[in-house]
């Protein structure tokens, strides 16, 4: 396959990556407020993580194939932006532990959530493996680590599922 047409795939993959995890995010959100639990909701905020990673990569496959301008001020910003979601991921997560912890209040269960991340448990790990072939054929750094914070995010599915099947069998 010649670098155009890994790009190109590249390019699909970031759409999708953003694409999925853009409604990820949203129904995560939701259904952790609704069930009150810290773990789906930032399940949720860590999708946003994922889907401004995967717009920045997006933006720089696409500039390498000519489509799209992308300067150091772009990636910093982002990068920044990344890091801000992160800050404040775990400080949502220590703060709602600390009020569920002092409240006494359980989450409730919730099906929603328990079918959202067994169904990003089965997505997220095609789709890194797809990201790290690209990335190996066009030697891609960027890609390469985009392709590994998908594996986290797999690995966080499996984690937000397993906790959310506890809490639904022995609340």
């Amino acid at each position: 396959m010649n670098r155009v047409a890994l790009l190109r795939r590249g390019v699909a993959l970031e759409g999708v990556t953003v694409g999925y995890n853009t409604l990820e995010g949203i129904i995560a959100i939701a259904a952790g407020l609704a069930a009150g639990s810290v773990a789906l909701t930032g399940f949720g905020i860590d999708s946003v993580i994922e889907v401004t990673s995967g717009a920045l990569l997006w933006w720089r496959l696409r500039a390498e194939l000519g489509s799209a301008p992308l300067g150091p001020t772009v990636e910093r910003r982002a990068a920044r932006g990344a890091g801000f979601l992160l800050l404040a991921l775990g400080v949502y997560i220590v703060a709602d532990s600390a009020r569920l912890l002092l409240t006494g209040r359980r989450p409730e269960a919730s099906p929603v959530g328990i079918a959202l991340t067994a169904l990003s448990l089965i997505v997220m790990p095609f789709l890194a493996r797809a990201k790290l072939g690209v990335a190996a054929s066009l030697g891609s750094r960027a890609l390469r680590a985009d392709a590994h914070e998908t594996i986290v995010c797999a690995w966080l599915s499996a984690t937000t599922l397993l906790g959310l099947g506890l809490n639904a069998a022995l609340g």
